[in-house]
């Protein structure tokens, strides 16, 4: 039986926590940043966790299990 193959772009986006938890970057901090304020692109550069609702998604997509 083969193995499951992990999502290639899921492994590049997402890292998991030592308790569990998947972190991801923000969006929206890649161009037309001119506009922006710097608190808000300071903001964007911090990691944020995934929310309960995509949890499981993503989770799939690492083969992390449910």
């Amino acid at each position: 039986m083969p193995k499951m193959k992990t999502n290639s772009s899921a492994k590049k986006r997402f890292t998991v926590t030592g308790t569990g938890k998947v972190k991801r970057a923000k969006a929206f901090k890649n161009h037309i940043l001119t506009k922006k304020s710097t608190k808000r692109k300071r903001a964007l550069g911090n990691d944020a966790i995934v929310d309960e609702t995509n949890m499981s998604n993503v989770k799939f997509m690492l083969r992390l299990g449910k």
